[in-house]
């Protein structure tokens, strides 16, 4: 897997919840014998990060790959949450052998190795603005990110209340539409607890 450093430009940073990389559909990328063109290229010459999880996740990480795309800077400034390499930018191009190393991993506030990473890659981003897209019914991801963000930390406010689904369908609209959402400080979003999402 070849990350590379961050690059602000002063626009927007958003940080995307991942795709769960160990369900069905990661599963069926990573069957030697799939013969569809994004499984072989994930065993052959690799395949953008962006592109994998939006397989594997369905509509609700395309939503958010689109939605960031529509509204945010450079491709460098959309960055995935993973369960153990920290935060990657979308394009990063993974393997077969990456994917399945991202499924070993579990975005759980007692994975240390979870928290580490995230936490050490979290503290290297600048700017006056990070946009979360992704659940905030737990603690899992907010509590992680606003120890190091504080009031920089925003998410659509949007999401209050809403499931995976309905909320992938919100970022789609508003994408096409390029209609950004407002947004609240992610110090108020409600964390009670709620089903396991990714």
């Amino acid at each position: 897997m070849c990350a590379y450093p961050f690059r602000q430009t002063g626009s927007d940073t958003f940080l995307l919840s991942p795709a769960h990389a160990g369900g069905r559909r990661a599963a069926a990328l990573l069957n030697d014998k799939a013969a569809f063109p994004l499984a072989r290229r994930l065993h052959t010459e690799g395949a953008p990060l962006g592109e994998v999880f939006s397989f594997v996740s369905g509509l609700y990480f395309r939503g958010k790959l689109a939605y960031a795309s529509r509204f945010g800077g450079a491709p460098e400034q959309i960055l995935v949450i993973t369960t153990n390499r920290g935060l990657l930018p979308v394009g990063t191009m993974i393997r077969a052998e990456d994917l399945r190393a991202l499924g070993t991993g579990d975005i759980s506030l007692r994975d240390e190795t979870y928290r580490r990473t995230l936490a050490r890659d979290v503290e290297r981003l600048e700017g006056h603005r990070i946009v979360f897209l992704g659940s905030i019914a737990t603690r899992k991801y907010l509590e992680v990110l606003g120890n190091a963000l504080g009031d920089r930390l925003v998410v659509p406010s949007a999401f209050q209340g809403m499931g995976d689904m309905s909320r992938g369908s919100i970022l789609l609209e508003a994408a096409r539409l390029g209609q950004e959402l407002p947004y609240m400080p992610a110090v108020e979003a409600r964390t009670t607890a709620g089903p396991r999402t990714w």
